[in-house]
């Protein structure tokens, strides 16, 4: 049975694009989402509570969470300064961004992609001596709101360059949901053939409905790792149009039917997606949360 490795991103892509909510509801948010057997969980971002007033009290939620030893936990940093809390606050997984798209980049960060990719290479270095390995997740690798389609030899290119400052990872986001199969195919493909051994994790957002059709063109491209999010919550606040994330229940509900193995309890996962509905104070998209798990037919 091959076993899938789903990384829970509720915590943080997914309340930083909600309305605030307390520190407490966070923490319950996150030892919940620690207790359903996911193995990897995006927990919180260090960013300037005037970019993303959302975290603003992330400190505090990494603190008091429950660290469940068994889980792999994650932290999103803009700049070195959020590196260095990241790192005082003991994350030995970070993830470190740039956009493919030259104009989300300027509306997400305020500098061009190259500039970022100048920054991030003392970043890996910085987090490499602090050591913590270094994810770059390269946004808007599907498509751009604001530019349209996105060469992929442009990701690739970006791709062969973090390679090559040292990153231990590399994310394709589809930021606003225009991924399609055939774009999977385009741009993991080739950064595939050039760096087989490269560890490659995909992060679909289910705009456009195509999510789950992505992550089954992209199992079979060789990938193993998977972004997901709790009701299907998220989007980015930097993306006109973004809507949620793929919702974990139903990525894991399609996965388990298939025989794939992620060590996730269903039970528990949808369990945690009734809180997070209880916590935004609305009914999150998932197919899954609204029906429950697959009930076989009876006999006729």
């Amino acid at each position: 049975m091959t076993f899938l490795s789903i990384r829970e991103v509720g915590p943080r892509d997914g309340l930083q694009n909600e309305d605030p909510v307390p520190a407490d509801d966070k923490v319950r948010l996150l030892d919940a989402l620690s207790g359903t057997g996911v193995g990897r969980i995006e927990a919180v971002s260090f960013v300037h509570p005037k970019a993303i007033p959302q975290m603003a009290d992330a400190g505090e939620v990494w603190e008091r969470a429950k660290k469940n030893p068994a889980v792999r936990y994650s932290a999103l940093v803009p700049n070195t300064k959020g590196a260095e809390r990241a790192l005082a606050a003991g994350f030995t997984e970070i993830e470190v961004v740039v956009s493919a798209s030259d104009t989300h980049n300027r509306r997400n960060v305020n500098r061009s992609t190259d500039e970022s990719l100048d920054d991030i290479a003392g970043l890996i270095d910085l987090l490499h001596r602090g050591g913590a390995s270094a994810e770059v997740i390269i946004a808007t690798s599907f498509g751009c709101p604001f530019e349209g389609d996105i060469d992929p030899a442009r990701v690739a290119g970006i791709v062969d360059r973090v390679v090559a400052d040292g990153a231990d990872r590399v994310a394709f986001g589809d930021t606003t949901g225009m991924g399609t199969p055939r774009r999977v195919e385009d741009v993991v493909g080739p950064v595939r053939e050039r760096h087989p051994d490269l560890p490659l994790l995909l992060h679909f957002h289910n705009t456009r409905g195509t999510a789950l059709a992505n992550i089954l063109t992209a199992l079979r491209l060789g990938v193993t790792e998977f972004d997901a999010s709790i009701g299907g919550l998220g989007g980015c606040p930097y993306a006109p149009g973004a809507t949620g994330n793929v919702a974990t229940e139903e990525v894991v509900h399609m996965l388990h039917d298939m025989g794939y193995e992620t060590g996730i309890d269903l039970g528990e996962l949808l369990e945690a997606g009734r809180l997070a509905q209880q916590i935004v104070g609305r009914e999150l998209p998932s197919g899954v949360l609204k029906a429950g798990p697959r009930v076989p037919l009876a006999k006729s």
